[in-house]
């Protein structure tokens, strides 16, 4: 009895300590995770601070014509970022057009229809995709891809579309030589499509099995049970995987700087050379100096405002189905 209540005095005599000593870590791990998140913020208005600095000289001497303008000559000194932007926004469309149904079709079937014993290596297989460096889609692109591209589809379908209204601009390669807009567009499909898939499966297998179940006993199709309850169910998650992917594609540079072809000018066909903003930063940015330099840097924060508008439409876009 006395040894009984001798073990309650020691322990109500340590519980104040404790509690004492709970508040001071509280509030360290709180000031540790706010500095962590205002680490975050300072380090990117640090990079917003130095490109907008950076850029201003070019901004100041060319004006909005900076953005119209389609002149990039460096011995003269008049930079335009019109066929940069054009080739950004062109390359990464098509990276979408074609790396989104085909990452979907392959969250549905590892999810839906790939048998047991094939699911984890072609899960494995994809994933790896991601791992692969950039550099070396670039080179693929350049000695593996691009001759076989301009050889078995460029020469082929410029031979059938020639003089053609309207197709016949958009699919004729004067110069087959396999780099260009759509390559490029082709190779960031291939880069983006381990994102999309991997993020679209993980969202498809966290839907609960009831809701599949239900709607087979029904009698849904597969298809239908896709359609109405998985694609419904996983759609928010799907867009961010999307725009996630979308992200990686505008921000590319050294693959799409092998197989672009680093042109600087306009043209109606996908098979034609062009440029993006950051093929042409990472070409000029060694040799850059005075105007040419500022002129890359605002050419950086162009990229940046483009990123952004788009995480913002994409924020909107979440909240507009989440509502509905």
């Amino acid at each position: 009895m006395v040894a009984l209540s001798q073990e309650r005095l020691v322990s109500s005599a340590d519980a104040p300590a404790h509690r004492s000593s709970q508040p001071s870590f509280d509030r360290l791990f709180r000031l540790a995770s706010l500095g962590s998140a205002l680490l975050v913020l300072i380090v990117l208005l640090g990079i917003i601070g130095s490109m907008i600095y950076g850029g201003l000289p070019a901004f100041r001497e060319f004006g909005l014509g900076f953005i119209t303008s389609s002149v990039w000559n460096v011995n003269e000194d008049q930079y335009g970022a019109w066929v940069a932007i054009v080739g950004t926004l062109s390359t990464a469309l098509i990276a979408l057009v074609i790396g989104v149904p085909l990452s979907l079709g392959i969250a549905i079937f590892l999810t839906q229809l790939c048998p047991p014993w094939l699911k984890r290596p072609v899960a494995t297989t994809i994933e790896l995709l991601a791992a692969v460096p950039s550099i070396i889609y670039g080179m693929w692109g350049l000695f593996v891809f691009a001759p076989l591209f301009a050889n078995y589809v460029q020469i082929p379908v410029s031979n059938i579309v020639e003089g053609m209204p309207i197709v016949g601009t958009i699919l004729y390669a004067r110069t087959p030589s396999g780099v260009g807009i759509l390559t490029a567009g082709i190779i960031l499909a291939i880069m983006i499509i381990p994102f999309i898939a991997s993020i679209s499966r993980d969202i498809l297998d966290q839907i609960p099995s009831v809701l599949r179940e239900s709607a087979y006993g029904i009698g849904c199709t597969t298809w239908e049970v896709v359609r109405n309850v998985l694609l419904p169910q996983a759609g928010v998650s799907i867009i961010g995987a999307v725009m996630l992917g979308l992200g990686r594609a505008l921000g590319e540079t050294m693959a799409v700087t092998f197989v672009v072809g680093n042109a600087n000018r306009l043209s109606g066909s996908l098979f034609d050379p062009g440029s993006t903003i950051a093929s042409r930063i990472a070409n000029e940015f060694n040799e850059a100096v005075g105007l040419q330099l500022n002129a890359l840097m605002a050419l950086g924060c162009i990229l940046f405002l483009v990123t952004f508008t788009v995480l913002v439409l994409a924020r909107l876009l979440v909240a507009r189905v989440k509502v509905g």
